[in-house]
């Protein structure tokens, strides 16, 4: 069973402003703030418009930078 975890709105805002970002990755979400990608993305289907939900999800489904082993394959560094 799956835990439901509460966020307070401000921590709400500073999740999807990192996803929204272009320069920051699924893993440094991970790392930094300990919600793996696919809560990521819960987070952001429940808080975002329908129709901002569906550009969201095709803006990062065709980005390397959001995965940081794909980037790193192509010999590029984050940080």
């Amino acid at each position: 069973m799956r835990m439901k975890i509460e966020y307070s709105a401000a921590d709400l805002s500073e999740i999807i402003g990192l996803a929204w970002a272009d320069d920051i990755s699924f893993d440094r979400i991970k790392r930094d703030k300990g919600i793996p990608e696919r809560e990521v993305i819960i987070i952001m289907r429940r808080n975002l418009k329908p129709r901002s939900f569906e550009l969201w999800r095709e803006r990062v489904s065709g980005r390397k930078m959001k995965h940081e082993r794909k980037f790193k394959l192509l010999g590029m560094s984050q940080d």
